[in-house]
C-alpha cells in the first residue's frame, strides 16, 4: 500500500493526527459501520487519547478543507469517530484479519514518516536560524548597503514627484 495514499486520509483535528473511521474502513475493506460496531463492542480500549468522535463544528471544518471526501459521507448526520495513532494501533486488536493487520502496518509507517519529516523540517529550520545568526553580523555592511540603496530609490521616487521650477518644455 502507497504511504501517500494513506497519508492524504491523515488529518489534524485538535492538535493531534488522526483518521476518521470511513478512511480507515475503506483501506480495511469493510463497511463503516462494521467497524464503529467492532470499536463499540471493544470500548474499554479506546480512551479519549485515542478515538474520538468529533464535533458538528470540526467536522464542518474537515469537510470545508478537503475536497475528496465522497458525498455520501459529507451529508452523513453522524460525525465520524477520529483515530490517534495509538488508536490505529488498536484496531489491530479487535480486527483480526490478515488485511487489517497489513494495513495498520503500512499505517504505522505512514505516521512515521510524518513524524520524521517533522522532525527533519524543524531540524531544518533551526540550523537556518542559526546560520542567519552566525552570518547576520558578517554581512551587516552588505545589509546596510542595501538598506541604504533601496532608500535611495525611494528618494528618487520623491525627488521625481516635487513641481519643477524654472524654465518648463511642453
Amino acid at each position: 500500500m502507497q504511504l501517500q495514499v494513506i497519508q492524504t486520509k491523515i488529518y489534524e483535528v485538535r492538535g493531534q493526527k488522526v483518521m476518521l473511521d470511513f478512511d480507515l474502513a475503506e483501506l480495511y475493506e469493510t463497511e463503516t459501520r462494521t467497524l464503529k460496531q467492532s470499536v463499540k463492542r471493544n470500548m474499554n480500549r479506546f480512551p479519549t487519547d485515542f478515538m474520538f468522535q468529533l464535533t458538528k463544528k470540526e467536522w464542518q471544518e474537515v469537510i470545508t478543507n478537503c475536497d475528496n471526501l465522497p458525498k455520501s459521507i459529507k451529508y452523513s448526520p453522524v460525525a465520524p469517530y477520529a483515530f490517534t495513532e495509538q488508536g490505529v494501533a488498536m484496531l489491530s486488536g479487535i480486527l483480526n484479519s490478515d488485511k487489517a493487520i497489513d494495513v495498520n502496518i503500512a499505517i504505522m509507517r505512514a505516521f512515521i514518516a510524518l513524524k520524521q519529516f517533522a522532525l527533519t523540517n524543524t531540524e531544518l529550520n533551526n540550523k537556518l536560524k542559526e546560520l542567519e545568526n552566525t552570518y547576520n553580523k558578517q554581512f551587516k555592511d552588505v545589509y546596510e548597503a542595501i538598506n541604504y540603496l533601496l532608500q535611495k530609490d525611494k528618494q528618487e521616487t520623491n525627488q521625481k514627484e516635487r513641481k519643477q521650477i524654472g524654465y518648463k518644455t511642453k
